[in-house]
């Protein structure tokens, strides 16, 4: 009786320190997961305003340019600017196999000073620290009447919407090779977008009198 009783009891004992094992590995596993990501599609305030996309460094990079202009006087300024563009992640990996961009599109221009002396360098140009402007344009069907609208950020966390008469627009949906965007400047998607025969006929006619 009393050997029963020590089995009985080790084998209690065994189960107990195996359930306890996997209760604390079960933690530890849920402790290491990676949180889940951000959203990277628009998100409003309650007024109709763009929350600024604080985490869109870490979305998809597709182009810098620099002292880019689409006039031909360009802007007057006293030094020369970078400017970067990132898309979310999904948008991305939606265009890149349709050759277009899907509702919730967000693509981010970053406007940078660009500085000539610094550290080492003795020739050209380099991105400063500072973020000189920040331009968000949207793709939000059931939300704006012509799908696409831009935001144009300072130093808040909101924005409103760049009015429908701003030159932007017009210029964008005239010169955009795919859905009134620059597809032409980012060089990774051009390619996708010829082989999808999604470039639209005002960019393919421009192309086509050069």
């Amino acid at each position: 009786m009393n050997v029963m009783f020590t089995k009985t009891k080790l084998t209690n004992a065994k189960t107990i320190t195996v359930a306890m094992f996997l209760l604390l590995l079960s933690a530890a596993v849920l402790k290491s997961a990676p949180s889940p990501a951000p959203p990277s599609g628009p998100e409003y305030t309650s007024d109709d305003q763009l929350k600024r996309p604080d985490n869109y460094r870490q979305w998809i990079y597709l182009t810098t340019g620099f002292d880019m202009s689409y006039s031909a006087s360009g802007m007057a300024m006293d030094h020369h600017m970078f400017d970067n563009v990132f898309v979310n992640p999904e948008s991305y990996k939606a265009f890149t196999e349709t050759g277009t961009w899907p509702d919730k599109t967000m693509l981010v221009l970053e406007v940078r000073k660009a500085e000539g002396k610094g550290s080492i360098n003795q020739r050209g140009n380099f991105q400063g620290g500072d973020v000189m402007g920040l331009e968000v344009h949207v793709k939000d069907e059931a939300r704006f009447p012509g799908k696409w609208a831009f935001f144009g950020f300072d130093d808040a966390k909101t924005a409103k919407m760049t009015p429908k008469e701003a030159t932007c627009y017009s210029c964008h949906q005239d010169h955009g090779a795919v859905d009134t965007t620059f597809v032409q400047f980012y060089p990774t998607l051009l390619p996708i977008a010829k082989a999808k025969a999604t470039l639209s006929a005002g960019y393919a006619k421009e192309e086509a009198a050069k």
